[in-house]
């Protein structure tokens, strides 16, 4: 992907220094107590978890000072600040000729673990969006694991990961995010892992809808990037992830979709670049 002379975007928030260690109330039994009965209420438990955050009940800083990072590290923190960048170019456009305003997400850059509004994640959670504060957050380790342990290196392959997440923020601003979020109450788990599949593959096809745009626009995609982008939507899937970690697969324990349905999905996106025509929702096949 051609990078040189692009700029950065603004709305990246680096918390690789900052580590939050969960030892007070809300990090502790009572803010689990907190969150799970209201879940077993039939309430939200996204909504709980931020309610135990705005309180201050969980969150002390354990601060790692001025630790250096290796130039390859920063590379990939600038790399992905142009991506988000882009997104933030193309999805501004297609949302005016919407009529609507699109709101620029945050990126957080964090090492180890982290707190959100949607509660407090590991790096071993991967990169995720929450759109109780419409921040992506992502720790670049992730991004080694793709190269080593996922088989798919490369930096459109690192911008299929940024630009899916950023595909959330455009589901939640879209107003999908709350309706899937709303059923959820009302479904066995199997039934929500069928409407988390539907929303997981969205965002990839929302990923391709960015790619078409970018290349479209700035003509910024270089020879192999598709190929990095698809093998890395193939390497994540369901199917494959579970085959790899326990020899066998559940497909009904799925929740982003096989490697062929990402890819399907991504390409769909990459081909037509309309931000509406990606229903997978009423799709009759996946």
């Amino acid at each position: 992907m051609r990078t040189e002379g692009r700029r950065k975007s603004t709305n990246v928030e680096d918390r690789r220094r900052v580590s939050p260690k969960a030892v007070g109330v809300g990090g502790g039994l009572i803010g689990l107590l907190i969150i799970l009965a209201v879940t077993l209420l039939g309430g939200d438990p996204q909504q709980a978890a931020k309610v135990v955050d705005d309180m201050n009940l969980g969150v002390d800083v354990q601060r790692a000072g001025d630790q250096e990072f290796s130039p390859q590290e920063e590379q990939m923190a600038e790399f992905v600040s142009i991506v988000l960048a882009e997104t933030e170019d193309v999805w501004s456009q297609l949302f005016a000729a919407e009529n609507v305003e699109y709101t620029q997400p945050t990126l957080v850059l964090f090492t180890n673990r982290v707190q959100s509004a949607c509660g407090f994640a590991s790096a071993a959670t991967g990169p995720f969006y929450c759109p109780l504060d419409e921040k992506v957050y992502l720790d670049l380790s992730f991004f080694e694991q793709m190269k080593q342990r996922f088989k798919a290196p490369g930096d459109f392959a690192q911008a299929y990961v940024v630009a899916h997440e950023v595909g959330h923020h455009v589901q939640n601003l879209l107003g999908i995010s709350d309706r899937v979020q709303s059923q959820r109450a009302r479904l066995t788990q199997e039934e929500y892992n069928r409407l988390s599949v539907r929303m997981e593959l969205q965002a990839d096809y929302l990923a391709g809808v960015w790619a078409h745009h970018t290349q479209k626009n700035w003509q910024l995609l270089e020879e192999g990037d598709i190929k990095e982008a698809i093998n890395a939507a193939s390497a994540i899937g369901d199917d494959r992830l579970q085959r790899q970690a326990q020899g066998y697969v559940v497909p009904e324990s799925f929740t982003h979709g096989t490697s062929e349905q990402r890819v399907r999905w991504f390409y769909k996106g990459l081909q037509s670049g309309d931000m509406l025509g990606g229903n997978t929702f009423d799709a009759d096949e996946l």
